[in-house]
């Protein structure tokens, strides 16, 4: 606040010692810091209840905000399951019909549990398709058997439940 330096002070200090004397300086000193802390403290009051109103004025423009948002989206009509089934249905409506299948492919695909794996390979590459290549680009056949089923789970495959590990009885805990 001040720019006063050590030597000033030294000055001021000497000073009041030649005015005030020797006698009444330290009561003038004791009374000076009084002020000085009454002053400080109002100071800092000041600047809290300062802090404190432009904490509320944030908050205040906050809480608009966040009004006039709450309104925005009020006003939207926002129902993802709505607007989920809208697009299944459109992606629905825009696939094109595909022609019915031959019916050697028909054939084949109908029963794959019947002929084995190479058979089915074989028989799909041996019979000539008609149909355009686009469509067959399009529904792709997979010969793949279906996986295993998993055996049925038993108590062994859950871990056994332990209790847990009782405190220490008595002494002091280390």
């Amino acid at each position: 606040m001040f720019d006063i330096g050590w030597g000033e002070l030294v000055v001021i200090g000497i000073v009041a010692l030649v005015v005030i004397g020797p006698k009444e300086l330290p009561t003038v000193m004791r009374t000076m810091g009084q002020w000085m802390t009454k002053i400080r403290r109002m100071a800092s009051e000041f600047q809290g209840q300062f802090q404190e109103a432009m904490r509320e004025s944030e908050l205040a423009d906050l809480k608009k905000q966040i009004d006039s948002l709450k309104d925005t989206t009020n006003n939207l009509d926002f129902n993802p399951v709505e607007t989920a089934r809208k697009e299944i249905e459109g992606a629905l409506e825009e696939k094109p019909k595909t022609a019915e299948p031959e019916p050697a492919m028909a054939e084949a695909q109908s029963s794959p549990a019947t002929a084995s794996e190479g058979d089915a390979t074989s028989e799909a590459a041996a019979t000539p398709s008609t149909a355009p290549a686009s469509e067959v680009a399009a529904s792709p056949s997979f010969d793949v058997p279906p996986p295993d089923p998993l055996p049925p789970l038993t108590e062994k495959d859950f871990a056994p439940e332990t209790p847990p590990p009782a405190p220490p009885s008595g002494g002091h805990a280390a």
